[in-house]
């Protein structure tokens, strides 16, 4: 994808109240708009996503692949907060003439949305065709959808909810505990908190994969070990690949941003905030999701107006949509078709 900016040079004011004196917006396109603006496909991120959806979702966005840039117009966000090139912790803070670090206001996903929406009108985008969007990023959808009733045409929400769980908070609180044992953390330096981050990963990761994923992919075939096993070098292998890519800073911002969501916020409850939605709507279900379970995904499906749901058997837990493109193509394929959904889609083998 090519990346660019957008700069926004206007006070910004957060849904807390605090205000960013300006922002900027990296994202990232591939395709071309057509004459009538009616081939946008517009991916949200998830926390530690990007701009370039490409590469992070490279079995749904390509030449060949269900997103084909040869006939969509495809754009990325990276969101406010996050570690790749927006406006984040790093960025420079004018009233402490330093970077921001801990300083960072608190920001919402329905900031993250707010902000998104002015890059739309910027890019003279007056229609979505289609906003989807996987864990936070099906967050960043919903809220759009009801920011915004008209613009999207067809709304994908996977593995999402439309307030985060008292489950969910847990994990990210435990997750920014694990920053807070860090020493360095206090320290306002780029790598502060990041063998905290480490671990956090670690934590992170038993809530986005499943039994499963680990008994069929990290249990040594040595019956007879008694250390140094499969599963715990790959918790410390996820600890250090994030902390190659990512800033501890970052990360606390994002996990307290997903805390706040919360549809139905100063919108009088869940159910009217999410009868809104007037987008034709399919909520997507991982079986084996244990940090957004196919509850929180049916609610979704029964209170959005005439929204359909479907759900995929897994083994990669939360993961599993950043994993399971194949029956992911063709259940969207399904969507676009039909108004109906059918429950058990085979997936065709090569």
């Amino acid at each position: 994808m090519n990346l660019l900016q957008f700069s926004y040079e206007q006070e910004f004011t957060l849904e807390s109240g605090e205000t960013l004196a300006r922002f900027n917006l990296v994202y990232g396109t591939s395709g071309t708009l057509n004459e009538t603006k009616d081939n946008v496909i517009w991916v949200c991120h998830a926390l530690t996503g990007n701009a370039s959806a490409d590469d992070w979702w490279s079995g749904m966005i390509g030449e060949g692949k269900f997103y084909n840039p040869d006939e969509h117009f495809i754009i990325c966000a990276n969101i406010i907060g996050s570690h790749y090139g927006s406006t984040g912790p790093f960025s420079w803070n004018n009233k402490t003439d330093d970077r921001y670090y801990h300083d960072f206001p608190f920001v919402t996903i329905r900031d993250m949305v707010n902000a998104m929406e002015l890059l739309r009108i910027h890019l003279g985008i007056t229609k979505i065709h289609t906003c989807i969007g996987g864990s936070l990023g099906g967050q960043q959808a919903m809220e759009w959808a009801i920011l915004q009733p008209t613009l999207i045409d067809n709304l994908i929400l996977i593995a999402t909810n439309a307030y985060h769980s008292a489950w969910g908070i847990a994990f990210n609180e435990s997750q920014r505990m694990a920053i807070e044992t860090d020493p360095t953390w206090k320290e306002k330096r780029p790598d502060a908190g990041i063998q905290g981050m480490k671990t956090a990963r670690s934590i992170a990761l038993l809530s986005y994969r499943h039994y499963e994923t680990y008994t069929q992919k990290q249990t040594s075939p040595d019956k007879n070990k008694q250390d140094d096993f499969p599963a715990s070098s790959y918790q410390r292998y996820q600890g250090e690949k994030l902390a190659k890519r990512f800033n501890a800073f970052s990360y606390w911002v994002l996990s307290k941003a997903m805390d706040s969501h919360n549809v139905g916020r100063g919108r009088g409850g869940v159910e009217a905030a999410l009868r809104v939605i007037r987008s034709k709507t399919l909520v997507i279900g991982i079986s084996t999701d244990i940090l957004f379970p196919v509850s929180e995904q049916k609610y979704l499906a029964q209170t959005i107006p005439n929204a359909q749901y479907t759900e995929i058997e897994s083994i990669y837990g939360h993961d599993g949509f950043l994993v399971e493109f194949e029956i992911l193509s063709q259940i969207l394929k399904q969507f676009y078709i039909s108004s109906d959904i059918p429950k058990d889609i085979p997936v065709e083998k090569e």
